[in-house]
């Protein structure tokens, strides 16, 4: 039994040795990445594996994030881990899979457009995961996923360009015939809401639920501009999955689920006009059955 102990002892010692070289690597020497989003992606994997490291002596992903960031360092493309190598329960894997399928549709798009929160969105799904896998440490589960989110959120707006217009523009109401029916009667699609966007609000795969970030997005907004815009305008969107029909329907339900939560924030319904727009105004141009997640989402401008 003694010598078993020993034999335990040793094959442990060599694992922690073999997880440690690649973070001995990455601390003592002196990285140069090539490109842009190489040095922010060296960059958030080192710190993710001195923090495995250093805080928590976990060296099996510290060995992990180490890898990563070396790679990076070479100016190699890093993508999440599949999720088929988390071991993760089916109830939170789902929206870690949402997540991962979103990524990898704007990935290209965003190496250019915002490479440092892909760099982000990146890590930081492989943090969520890593963390959920373990599933004890909720607050760095949270705090990963919201990193993610933010991120994301980020990405979506960069690719869509977003300006904000000054306060006092007016809105031309040029109605296209196509319509969308809400419980307020008809929902009008206007052709022209596009140029004046304030607020952008992005919804998940097939959703009409809005994330912790969409909906505190969403708060920050009105309390920023509840005192100068009196009127609202909220147009929903989707993706091209689907049938026009399905989408017209969630696009209406997207743009309900913004409304409510302004009227919960003391606007008036008076003062609030929604609108579902189906597919019929894609911000990433597809063609038909892609699941761009920056297409999913929910405007809001002012109106007079």
């Amino acid at each position: 039994m003694h010598i078993f102990k020993k034999i335990l002892l040793s094959l442990s010692l060599l694992y922690i040795f073999a997880c440690s070289e690649s973070y001995k690597k990455l601390t003592n020497s002196k990285f140069n990445p090539p490109k842009e989003f190489s040095q922010h992606l060296f960059e958030a994997y080192k710190v993710k594996a001195s923090f495995e490291a250093k805080e928590m002596h976990d060296w099996n992903s510290a060995k992990l994030y180490a890898e990563k960031a070396l790679k990076a360092s070479n100016g190699n493309n890093i993508y999440p881990q599949e999720i088929s190598y988390w071991k993760i329960s089916q109830k939170d894997k789902k929206n870690i899979k949402m997540g991962y399928f979103n990524l990898l549709n704007v990935y290209n798009d965003a190496i250019n457009t915002d490479p440092f929160n892909l760099a982000k969105a990146i890590s930081s799904l492989d943090c969520w995961s890593e963390q959920q896998e373990e599933g004890w440490q909720t607050w760095d589960i949270n705090k990963c996923r919201d990193d993610f989110l933010n991120a994301m959120h980020a990405i979506y707006k960069s690719l869509n360009k977003q300006k904000k217009i000054p306060l006092k523009s007016k809105i031309n109401s040029k109605f296209e015939e196509k319509t969308a029916i809400s419980n307020d009667g008809a929902a009008i699609v206007t052709e022209d809401l596009q140029q004046n966007i304030l607020q952008i609000v992005y919804f998940d795969f097939d959703n009409s639920n809005l994330s912790e970030v969409g909906l505190e997005e969403i708060k920050r907004f009105i309390a920023n501009n509840k005192d100068v815009i009196k009127k609202f305008i909220i147009v929903g969107h989707t993706d091209t999955v689907g049938t026009q029909e399905y989408n017209m329907t969630l696009s209406l339900e997207r743009a309900e689920a913004v409304r409510d939560v302004l009227l919960n924030l003391e606007i008036k319904k008076e003062n609030i006009k929604i609108f579902g727009k189906g597919e019929n105004d894609l911000k990433i141009k597809t063609a038909e059955g892609i699941a761009h997640p920056a297409n999913r989402r929910a405007e809001i401008s002012p109106f007079n």
